[in-house]
C-alpha cells in the first residue's frame, strides 16, 4: 500500500529490522553507530537520536550530558552514518490532555538543545552545533568514498575517508569508559580522552574533540515574581479567588446505568480524564458485614490510573498508579449505615498509552473486583456484577467552567482550601518584560488548569520522586540510559507549568483550576525564566573554536585556544565578572573556585575585555595571563552576568 502511493521519496520504518525492500529500516536510540541496515543497498540512518528523556509524574527528572551525545553523533558518522535526526531538538509542553504515557508530565522539555520555553540550552545547543560544523568540514571526503577502520589499541580505533585525489578526513575514537590515551596516527601524536572522538577534517589537525566543550554554558533559573500584596510589586499578581464545588457522584442528565463494571477509555472515548462509577446499596442492619467488630473494608481493583473513593459523599481513600505500574488497588476502612449507602468512585486517566504493540488493548478504569469485606469475620459482598450508574466527565466540564465565564462562581472572604473536588478562579496581570512565564503550583495537589480558556495541562506537584538515584554531577563516560543521570529526587516531578506569552494580556487574565485532592491556591505564584550566569572553561590543550579552524598550522598556533562569552539577547551586555581564574580552577559553572594556582591577572584582563560588550573572546595562553604554575596544563574559567 505504501509503495503504491508513488510518493517519489523513500519510505522508512524505525526499529523494524525486517522492513521489506524498498522500505529503509532505520535506528532509534541513544547510540546507533553499531547499527547496520538489512541491505547494503540501504543507507545507514538514525531517525531518533534521543537528546534526553521524558519525565513522568512520580519520577525524578532525567538529563543527558552533551559530551555523550556528541560522542554518539561522531561515532555514528565515523562508522558510515549518512543521516541523523534529534528526538527532541526542541522541547515542548503537553498542553491540554495531550500527554501520553500514561503518567508523562505536562512538560516535555526532554533536556533538549532548545528547551520547553524556546531558550537555547547551553552548552548542549552550542556544542552540538560545533559537532555538526566539524562533521560538515569532512563532508567532501565522506561523500566521495567508503570509510576504512583500523585499531589504535584496546577500545580505540581510527576511521579514514580518503580518496585517490587526495581528500582525507579521519575520526579517532576512544570508547574506554575510564582511561584517557595518547595515540599515534599518521606519524603524529594525539590525546584522546576516555569516551571521546577526535575529528580531523584533513587527517592531520583536530578540529574538535567531543569531550572538550568550547561553547558557553548558561545557567537559567526561574525567578519568582512578587505578589500583589507586595507594595513594590511590578510583576504578576493574582486578584481575589472565587470557587465552585464539584458535586460528588452523578450530577448529569447524560448519566446511564449498566450491569457490571465498564472499561473507562472505550466508555469515555477519551472526552475526559474523569468517569464516575456509582452504586447504592441497602443495608437492613442484619448483614454480617455490619456486625460489631467486623472491620469492614472497601476493596477496589482498577486498571488505572488514579482513583478516589467516596462513601455517602465523603472521601475515604484514594490510590494512584505510576509510570512503571499503571494499575491501582486500594483497600480502605469504611463505616456503613443502616439503610441506603452511596458508593461513588471517581476514576481518572493521566494520559494514554501511545506507543508499543497492542497498546489499545490495555484499558483503564475500574474493572474489579469491587468488594465489601469484613476483615475480621470473613464476610464479603461482591458489587462488581451489580447495576452501576456511570457519568463521563465532570459537572464543571459540562458547564464549561474552564472558560471562567459562568455566573455560578462564589466569592466570599473565607476561601475553602484543602478540600477535594473544587474549582477555583482568579484574575491576574501578566509579569512584565518578555521572559518566558510559568506558574508555580506549590501548595496544590492534583488537577488541571486553564489560562484565558486555554488548558495549560495537568498539574500534580503533590506527586514527588523518591529520594534515591540523583547525583550532583553525572559522568558522561560510559553508556547512557534514562535512569543514569537524574535530578529532582525527593521533589515534585513538575512544579512549574509553562504559560505561553501569546496567551496573555497585560491585565485581566483569567486562571481557572480544578483541584482533585485538595490544596491552597493562595500559595500559587508566577515565575519568569531568566539566564542568571554565563560561564566557560577552556584549557590550553582545547582545539580552536570550530569557526576559527584552518589547516594552516602557523595560523592555528597563532590563534590558540579561545574562551568566548556572548549574552543570550541582542540588547544585553556583560555587566559583571563573577569569577575568573587562569591556572587550575575547580568546580563547574555556578560553583567555580580557585585551585592550587591562579594568575592574579585573570580578573582584570577578563573585566577589561568583556564588561560593556555583548560578547568577548580571550586567548587562553600564558602570554596573556602569565604562568602561575609551570609544567602544568592550565585552564581559564570565567563566570559572567548579562543585563
Amino acid at each position: 500500500m505504501a509503495t503504491s502511493l508513488d510518493t517519489g521519496v523513500p519510505w522508512v520504518m524505525c526499529q523494524q529490522s525486517d522492513a521489506p525492500d524498498p522500505i529503509i529500516n532505520t535506528c532509534n536510540g541513544f547510540y546507533c553507530d553499531q547499527f547496520t541496515p538489512n541491505s547494503d543497498k540501504k543507507p545507514k540512518m538514525w531517525t531518533e537520536n534521543w537528546s534526553g528523556w521524558f519525565s513522568a509524574f512520580g519520577d525524578a527528572v532525567p538529563y543527558r550530558p552533551v559530551e555523550d551525545i556528541a560522542f554518539a553523533v561522531a561515532r555514528f558518522y565515523q562508522l558510515g552514518g549518512t543521516f541523523q535526526n534529534y528526538y527532541m531538538y526542541h522541547g515542548g509542553t503537553n498542553f491540554g490532555r495531550t500527554s501520553g504515557g500514561p503518567f508523562i508530565t505536562t512538560t516535555y522539555d526532554y533536556d533538549a538543545p532548545i528547551d520547553e520555553y524556546g531558550l537555547v540550552r547551553q552548552p548542549k545547543w552550542g556544542h552540538l552545533k560545533d559537532v555538526h560544523k566539524a562533521i560538515k568540514l569532512c563532508e567532501e571526503a565522506m561523500l566521495a568514498t567508503d570509510p576504512k577502520t583500523t585499531s589504535l589499541g584496546s577500545n580505540m580505533e581510527a576511521t579514514v575517508y580518503k580518496t585517490e585525489s587526495g581528500l582525507c578526513s579521519a575520526f579517532l575514537a576512544n570508547w574506554d569508559t575510564k582511561t584517557d590515551a595518547t595515540v599515534n596516527f599518521n606519524g603524529n601524536s594525539y590525546h584522546l580522552p576516555a569516551w571521546s572522538v577526535n575529528i580531523l577534517p584533513d587527517c592531520k589537525n583536530v578540529v574538535l574533540n567531543t569531550a572538550k566543550i568550547n561553547s558557553v554554558t548558561a545557567i537559567s533559573k526561574f525567578i519568582s515574581q512578587p505578589s500583589k500584596d507586595d507594595p513594590s510589586s511590578s510583576g504578576a499578581s493574582l486578584s481575589g479567588w472565587s470557587w465552585i464545588n464539584e458535586p460528588v457522584g452523578i450530577s448529569s442528565q447524560s448519566a446511564f446505568t449498566k450491569t457490571g463494571l465498564l472499561e473507562q477509555i472505550n466508555t469515555t472515548a477519551d472526552k475526559s480524564d474523569y468517569m464516575w462509577y456509582s452504586i447504592s446499596i441497602e443495608m437492613n442492619g442484619n448483614e454480617h458485614i455490619l456486625k460489631e467488630g467486623s472491620g469492614t473494608v472497601l476493596h477496589i481493583d482498577s486498571l488505572g490510573h488514579t482513583l478516589y473513593a467516596f462513601i455517602n459523599g465523603k472521601l475515604i481513600g484514594s490510590g494512584k498508579g505510576s509510570n512503571g505500574n499503571r494499575k491501582v488497588s486500594i483497600e480502605v476502612p469504611v463505616t456503613l449505615i443502616k439503610g441506603s449507602n452511596k458508593i461513588d468512585l471517581l476514576s481518572l486517566t493521566v494520559g494514554l498509552q501511545n506507543y508499543g504493540a497492542y497498546f489499545d488493548t490495555l484499558g483503564a478504569g475500574i474493572t474489579g473486583p469491587v468488594l465489601l469485606k469484613g476483615s475480621q469475620n470473613g464476610s464479603t459482598i461482591d458489587l462488581s456484577s451489580r447495576k452501576w450508574t456511570y457519568q463521563v466527565g465532570l459537572r464543571g466540564e459540562e458547564l464549561d467552567l474552564s472558560s471562567g465565564s459562568t455566573s455560578l462562581w462564589v466569592s466570599q472572604p473565607a476561601l475553602p482550601t484543602n478540600q477535594p473536588l473544587i474549582w477555583y478562579k482568579t484574575t491576574f496581570d501578566a509579569p512584565t518584560g518578555s521572559s518566558p512565564v510559568a506558574i508555580d503550583f506549590t501548595g496544590m495537589g492534583k488537577g488541571q488548569a486553564w489560562v484565558n480558556g486555554q488548558s495549560i495541562g495537568r498539574y500534580w506537584p503533590a506527586n514527588k520522586a523518591s529520594n534515591g538515584g540523583c547525583v550532583d554531577s553525572c559522568n558522561y563516560r560510559g553508556s547512557y540510559s534514562s535512569n543514569k543521570c537524574l535530578r529532582n529526587c525527593g521533589k515534585p516531578s513538575q512544579r512549574l507549568y509553562h504559560v505561553p506569552r501569546s496567551w496573555l494580556q497585560p491585565s485581566g487574565n483569567v486562571l481557572v483550576l480544578f483541584e482533585e485532592t485538595g490544596g491552597n491556591p493562595k500559595q500559587i505564584s508566577f515565575a519568569t525564566r531568566e539566564v542568571e550566569s554565563l560561564c566557560s572553561r577552556i584549557s590550553e590543550n582545547h582545539p580552536l573554536p570550530v569557526d576559527m579552524w584552518t589547516s594552516d598550522e602557523e595560523a592555528r598556533k597563532k590563534a590558540g585556544p579561545t574562551l568566548s562569552l556572548e549574552c543570550p539577547h541582542p540588547d544585553q551586555v556583560i555587566t559583571s565578572i563573577k569569577f575568573a581564574s587562569f591556572g587550575t580552577p575547580r568546580g563547574t559553572c555556578g560553583s567555580f573556585s580557585h585551585g592550587q594556582c591562579s594568575s592574579k591577572q585573570a580578573l582584570p584582563v577578563i573585566q577589561k575585555a568583556c564588561i560593556g560588550s555583548r560578547s568577548c573572546s580571550i586567548g587562553v595562553s600564558i602570554n596573556k595571563f602569565g604562568d602561575p604554575c609551570k609544567g602544568v596544563t592550565k585552564s581559564l574559567a570565567v563566570e559572567a552576568s548579562c543585563v
